[in-house]
């Protein structure tokens, strides 16, 4: 295989129009003109193009060739017997966690750093939850030789401090969110000494530093269009990988991006009737940020701050708070326009498990195929799980390891721990 030339545009095969961003009323200063001081012009004119194919600048294709691209799909078959389901099920994943970032975030940092070097920026800026995106934006930003700001929850600045490090150490400067470096950092800060972040206010406070330099621009982690765009390189691959179709796709949400790149090149299929039918397109996300499964579809703030245009999307509202995650990656308020139609639609399903049970499973998974899986990628393992042991006999299921958790120490400490606790407390039962 080699890398591919186009990224897909879902856009061009919806049976209904993409409610587009919108200005909030009666508030002065139109967001969306806004963006142009934002986000790179490339990534603007992306964002809103109708073509289903859009090509791949080489100076991308080349750096993702030399990044690892295109990533393997293998199968599960240790996880099989795991499970009881060996002959039963089949078990495929396509495995992102390869890439030197640890995550699929690379395939769309290395376009959208690359277009603010166009736009002649000297430096980058971005939010960050877990840190896979920061990480990978910091890896972009240190390839093409500018620098990056990261804003991180406060607290996974706290506890994922390796990755904060590995960060540090490619150049870029990371601030806990809420920060004192921002008026909307500092407003949360006042209200609350011990605000545990959201990606949010982090994204606010990425967005109110690149507007304060002319020669910044905002690199988004997830939900916008384009970025997802970005990463239907996994599902374009992954058409030209499968060995059969699949019964199930299934990845983990926290905007979207992850799970669109992986599925909607195969949806499109499907909106076209060309393939993939009998398909079920899972998505899969913390309970304790389930805005598919429990949030409303209606307009909503992309951020705290109230600084980026309303999206139409899923959303718990964009003041929801959830608790510290281990999966902080999933911790976002909403979900893509893009998503939350196909869910809107009955398209895309949506399923939702708590942390100790999620992060169990990605000790399962670990021990059986010698990798261990990001916190956020052990929701697709749950799901999977469950799925295969009540799957009837032929059934063919693929998810996506979206990124790798051998920087998770922390999720994983307490789930070895609370395992230790099981074993220990059943240990004197006779």
């Amino acid at each position: 295989m080699v890398v591919p030339s186009y990224w897909y545009n879902l856009a061009s095969d919806l049976p209904v129009p993409l409610p587009p961003l919108i200005d909030p009323p009666d508030m002065g200063e139109s967001r969306i003109a806004l963006l142009t001081r934002i986000l790179p012009s490339k990534l603007i004119s992306e964002e809103h193009a109708l073509d289903r194919y859009i090509e791949i600048p080489e100076e991308v294709r080349l750096a993702y060739s030399r990044l690892g691209r295109p990533t393997q799909l293998l199968r599960a078959e240790g996880f099989e017997r795991r499970l009881g389901v060996r002959g039963r099920v089949r078990i495929y994943f396509k495995n992102e966690s390869v890439l030197p970032s640890g995550s699929h975030k690379l395939n769309t940092a290395i376009p959208q750093v690359y277009y603010a070097l166009l736009d002649g920026a000297r430096e980058v800026a971005t939010e960050t939850g877990a840190g896979q995106w920061g990480l990978a934006v910091s890896q972009a930003a240190s390839i093409f030789g500018l620098k990056a700001t990261v804003f991180m929850t406060r607290s996974s600045f706290e506890s994922k401090r390796v990755r904060r490090l590995a960060m540090e150490a490619l150049g870029a400067m990371v601030y806990p969110s809420p920060s004192h470096a921002t008026s909307v950092g500092r407003e949360a800060l006042a209200a609350d000494p011990r605000h545990p972040g959201s990606l949010g206010l982090a994204i606010a406070e990425a967005v109110e530093y690149v507007l304060s330099s002319e020669d910044r621009r905002y690199v988004a982690g997830s939900v916008l269009e384009s970025v997802i765009t970005h990463q239907t390189v996994i599902g374009l691959e992954l058409l030209e990988q499968l060995p059969e179709e699949p019964d199930y796709m299934i990845a983990c949400v926290g905007g979207g991006s992850n799970f669109a790149g992986f599925t909607y090149p195969a949806i499109g299929l499907r909106l076209r009737g060309e393939a993939f039918s009998k398909t079920r397109f899972v998505a899969v996300e913390s309970s304790s940020a389930a805005r598919l499964s429990k949030g409303l579809y209606r307009y909503d703030w992309l951020d705290t701050g109230r600084i980026l245009p309303l999206a139409k999307m899923y959303s718990l509202g964009s003041g929801h708070v959830p608790p510290p995650l281990h999966a902080a990656g999933l911790r976002y308020h909403g979900a893509a326009a893009s998503l939350s139609l196909l869910r809107r639609l009955g398209v895309v399903e949506a399923a939702s498990y708590p942390q100790a049970e999620v992060l169990r499973a990605g000790l399962e998974f670990s021990r059986t195929e010698g990798i261990i899986p990001a916190p956020e990628s052990a929701h697709a393992v749950k799901a999977v799980e469950d799925l295969a042991r009540k799957a009837r006999d032929d059934t063919v299921i693929v998810f996506n390891l979206s990124g790798h958790g051998l920087l998770d120490s922390d999720a994983y400490e307490r789930a070895l721990a609370l395992q230790g606790e099981i074993v220990k407390a059943g240990s004197g039962g006779g």
